[in-house]
């Protein structure tokens, strides 16, 4: 695959998300989560998961999960510099009540950060909870400590496939804390002081149909990229976008840019319909090469966190797919207590041959 099915993945969703105003979110997260459920799809549910992520159904996603998977290995960075940090999980959870098939349980402990864990949905719901933000907290440093609320697992919750990712990286080139002054900031609804940082050094630059675009390379390999249009935020396609980022050549620069810490939590169902992945939400759902049990996908639950000042940028994002059982029977099991006389046959299944027959009335 291209980057640049990547970046129009991350417009679509971007622009369906929030169509207006602040947003922050991770598109590392949300494919993660998405093409190892498309792994394990099939039929129409994975050709719409597929045609979102990568454009076609006829795609291959597998080629994502490798570009992924290349994304979690940071360069090394020199003696005088402090390792940029990188945390990434995959992990399955499932509740006893399904088997997980064989082949995906084992394609994904072969990812560098996949494995499949159980969790008591059934028999202790919260506690199933509790495990996996728990997990989620400790991949992301406590900037995610709470990714399933209360109330997020059901009678019919099975499974969940969750991804995690912290990362956390200085700048190359610091911005000095002394020059960090409130300056105004011309946002929609008018002039707010909010405040703003100062770099004067060698940066990618480009001034491109109407944007300047700022190259900010950070340790590990990782670069921040800030398009600034000449007059109103508008839209740019893929195409556009690939263009913009591929075009900074080194300049001097002097750079003024707030400092940030935004956050999102979102419930992502509804913006995936939108999107045309609605199969996996019915009853129709095919996610057999999972689990020999019937699935469906219950709820898309994404939070992210990013801040950046003038030592670097720090960000956590984690996305849950929670899925439910399809044909199993959620109702109450029938109690029976075998407490007064009663009869006992042991009996061939196929034939019907009676092997043993029994009458108790006293088992003492």
């Amino acid at each position: 695959m291209t980057v640049r099915e990547h970046l129009e993945f991350t417009l679509t969703l971007q622009d369906t998300l929030a169509p207006q105003g602040n947003v922050v979110w991770s598109p590392f997260s949300v494919a993660s989560a998405l093409a190892l459920l498309a792994r394990g799809a099939g039929g129409t549910t994975k050709d719409e998961l597929v045609s979102l992520l990568l454009g076609d159904k006829g795609a291959q996603v597998e080629a994502l999960i490798g570009l992924l998977d290349r994304a979690e290995r940071l360069a090394e960075p020199r003696e005088d510099q402090d390792p940029p940090v990188i945390e990434v999980a995959n992990t399955l959870w499932s509740d006893e009540r399904i088997t997980i098939r064989p082949e995906f349980a084992d394609a994904l402990a072969k990812m560098p950060s996949g494995s499949v864990r159980p969790a008591p949905f059934r028999k202790d719901p919260d506690g199933a909870r509790q495990s996996i933000n728990s997990d989620v907290a400790e991949t992301t440093h406590n900037l995610i400590p709470e990714l399933l609320p209360v109330g997020t697992i059901k009678q019919d919750t099975v499974a969940a496939l969750v991804n995690a990712l912290y990362l956390k990286v200085g700048w190359r080139h610091e911005f000095e804390e002394s020059a960090t002054e409130p300056r105004p900031f011309h946002t929609p609804a008018g002039v707010v002081r909010v405040p703003t940082m100062w770099l004067s050094e060698s940066l990618g630059y480009a001034h491109i149909s109407g944007w300047q675009v700022v190259s900010l390379p950070a340790i590990g390999g990782v670069r921040a990229v800030v398009l600034l249009p000449d007059g109103e935020l508008s839209e740019v396609d893929a195409s556009t976008l690939h263009q913009f980022v591929d075009a900074p050549k080194r300049q001097k620069v002097s750079l003024r840019m707030p400092k940030l810490h935004l956050k999102l939590q979102a419930e992502l169902t509804s913006v995936l319909t939108r999107l045309g992945v609605r199969t996996v939400f019915t009853d129709d759902a095919d996610l057999s090469g999972i689990s020999e049990d019937p699935l469906a996908v219950q709820a898309v639950i994404h939070e992210t966190v990013l801040k950046i000042d003038e030592q670097g940028l720090e960000g956590a994002a984690a996305t849950a797919v929670m899925m439910r059982a399809l044909s199993m029977d959620m109702t109450p099991p029938v109690e029976v207590t075998v407490d007064r006389p009663f009869l006992l046959l042991v009996q061939h299944e196929a034939s019907g041959a009676v092997y043993f027959s029994a009458r108790v009335t006293d088992p003492s």
